[in-house]
């Protein structure tokens, strides 16, 4: 069907009430449709896994926010929910060169090795965690609150120094950055505050560097190169949303999925799949990022009868790429982990692929593993269709997840 930039956009539900219902509705139009983004933004939904998959390495998509003509006319209030999200300098803003220089300063720093390094560290984080559920056994529980996001809040606050006091405000700020409905005062608050966090942070770890990322970031070079002082915070939020949103997300999603499938969950509990297949299902069935924001056209781009004029920015659904017929078959709407293994798109492709995407992995496996052997008997606490989705089009999971544990 054609969509052409004159067609009045579909206003996308910021709140992601039914993120996989509407992701259908707008695959029914085209694999790329104009949307209405809050404030009435516009920008272009890509809802195919291989348009996507050619968008995410085409040479005339930008990442840095300098292309995007409503931004450069003014047509973007300052207090934009995404503003700080798609303006923060680092590797997922960046294109060219100056995006290649950024990774390859981090990746001096987070290498393989260094995460292979950490499984003992995530394995007992993971167990004191259960011992700690299983105070509050049979419940019930939110284990979102209780498991799924203080396993990764409390990785990544080791891995970059944060101490353990303040994972709270930055578990918080996090949230609200990835939100599509904060106030233009709330996004401007979560700005400063986040920015004044992260400035004491490395305040800190100048006047006493220790074992952490944070430390190496500050002193990698390459070539003599050194990140900016902005470059140096905009990295540390890019790790800190990313390496707690995502496996955050990706934990919640896996558990719910599995508690309302007992067939597929008996399948892994006995050993027939492995505990790899649910996390990979779990990230291209339900990823834990819905649409992420943005990228934009430097040139006029026709996909299909559509046309996406330069100036404009696109999300990359990788829930829509992630359950779409044309590559995942007729059943891509089901999980199912005996799924022979095909390839999702869900941390991304191409030059920005998730540069955490092993360590998220990881954490995923040690923890669904480790939490249906310690409580079996786990069940939801509430019926599946009460569970309340969060309220944004980026980060997709629910808001609560109510448990039982019955009998360790």
């Amino acid at each position: 069907m054609n969509t052409p930039a004159h067609t009045p956009p579909v206003r996308l539900d910021v709140t992601a009430s039914d993120l996989h219902g509407e992701i259908e509705r707008l695959r029914a139009i085209g694999p790329v449709v104009r949307v209405q983004l809050p404030d009435g933004v516009p920008a272009w939904v890509v809802t195919r896994h291989q348009v996507l998959q050619d968008l995410l390495v085409d040479p005339r998509v930008a990442k840095d926010a300098k292309h995007w003509a409503a931004l450069a006319d003014g047509a973007v209030p300052e207090g934009w929910p995404l503003i700080d999200f798609v303006t923060n300098p680092g590797m997922t803003t960046a294109d060219g060169d100056r995006h290649r220089r950024l990774r390859a300063l981090v990746t001096q720093v987070f290498t393989p090795r260094r995460i292979a390094a950490m499984q003992p560290r995530v394995e007992a984080i993971t167990r004191l965690l259960l011992d700690e559920l299983a105070t509050h056994a049979p419940g019930p529980l939110d284990l979102r609150r209780h498991f799924a996001y203080p396993l990764p809040m409390r990785v990544v606050g080791d891995l970059l120094g944060v101490p353990s006091e303040r994972h709270d405000e930055f578990r918080t700020l996090s949230a609200s950055l990835t939100s599509s409905v904060t106030s233009a005062e709330e996004t401007l608050a979560t700005r400063r505050q986040l920015h004044a966090l992260l400035t004491d942070l490395v305040t800190a770890r100048r006047a006493a560097p220790g074992d952490d990322l944070t430390s190496d970031l500050i002193a990698a070079r390459e070539d003599d190169d050194r990140l900016t002082e902005a470059e140096l915070i905009g990295t540390l939020i890019l790790i800190l949303v990313a390496g707690h949103g995502t496996t955050l997300n990706l934990i919640t999603n896996a558990v719910r999925a599995l508690l309302t499938r007992p067939d597929q969950l008996a399948t892994v509990t006995a050993g027939q799949q492995s505990w790899t297949a649910v996390v990979e299902e779990t990230l291209r069935w339900d990823s834990p990022v819905g649409h992420f924001p943005l990228r934009y056209a430097t040139d006029d781009i026709r996909v299909g009868d559509a046309v996406i004029p330069r100036g404009e920015a696109i999300l990359a659904s990788y829930a829509a790429a992630g359950r779409d017929p044309r590559h995942h078959g007729p059943t891509a709407d089901a999980f199912d982990v005996t799924r022979p293994p095909a390839r999702h798109l869900s941390f991304g492709h191409g030059p920005h692929y998730c540069i955490g995407a092993a360590l998220a992995r990881l954490e995923g496996e040690v923890a669904l593993r480790a939490l249906f052997d310690r409580f079996p008997r786990l069940a939801l606490a509430t019926p599946p269709d009460e569970l309340v989705p969060l309220p944004s089009f980026v980060s997709n999971s629910v808001q609560t997840l109510p448990v039982t544990l019955g009998s360790a």
